[in-house]
Formats: structure tokens, sequence, C-alpha cells
């Protein structure tokens, strides 16, 4: 009942979760899959709850992270699954940073 289960996946695109969730699936294995939003919204003026961000040209803007967890023995075959599909499954432990932190070190950032 309580395995330990590994994380194959986290990152903030949904597309890529959405295909590795299904493939896994098809391939017979049982996948834990979540997303949350880790972020804290500050206020909008007047008091209102709204994200200021979202109103920009393109709409509401997708801050969800995404995660993938297999069970610790089936990380090997969720890897050769990912091998025979040509999936690039990344743990972006860095998702939470803000994009200052997370670029510290890139040389355009000085």
């Amino acid at each position: 009942m309580f395995e330990k289960k590994v994380v194959i996946y986290k990152k903030r695109d949904k597309e890529a979760w959405t295909k590795i969730k299904d493939v896994l699936k098809e391939e017979g294995l049982t996948v834990y899959a979540k997303h949350y939003n880790q972020e804290v919204v500050q206020a909008g003026g007047c008091g209102s709850k709204l994200d200021p961000r979202d109103f920009a040209g393109k709409g509401k803007m997708d801050r969800e992270i995404y995660v993938i967890r297999v069970k610790e023995e089936d990380e090997p075959k969720a890897r050769e699954i990912f091998k025979k599909h040509g999936i690039v499954a990344v743990i972006d432990d860095t998702v939470l940073l803000d994009a200052t932190k997370r670029h510290k070190n890139d040389d355009y950032i000085k």
C-alpha cells in the first residue's frame, strides 16, 4: 500500500506532462500524476483577488507545476519507455525560483 514513488517528471509544461502520462499508462505502468500552483498571487487593486499578470495580450497564463511519479521499482521500465518513444523527461528543481535566481549563473544576466 505504501510504496516509495520516484519523481520522473517535474516541469511547467502541460503538453509534455499529458503525453508522458498517456504513454506510461498505455505501456501498463501505474502513474501518479498531479499538478499544483505553488506561486503566491499578489492581490490586484481595490482588494480584488485577480492576478494582474493574467491581463496581458495572451490571456491567463498557465503557472501550474506538473509532476509525474512512478513506483520505485518501475523507474527503470519508465526510462526504457522514454527511450522507446523518444521522450525526454525533465525534472526541473528550479521551477519555483524567481527567473533571476534560476539564471544567476548565465552569462547574459550580470
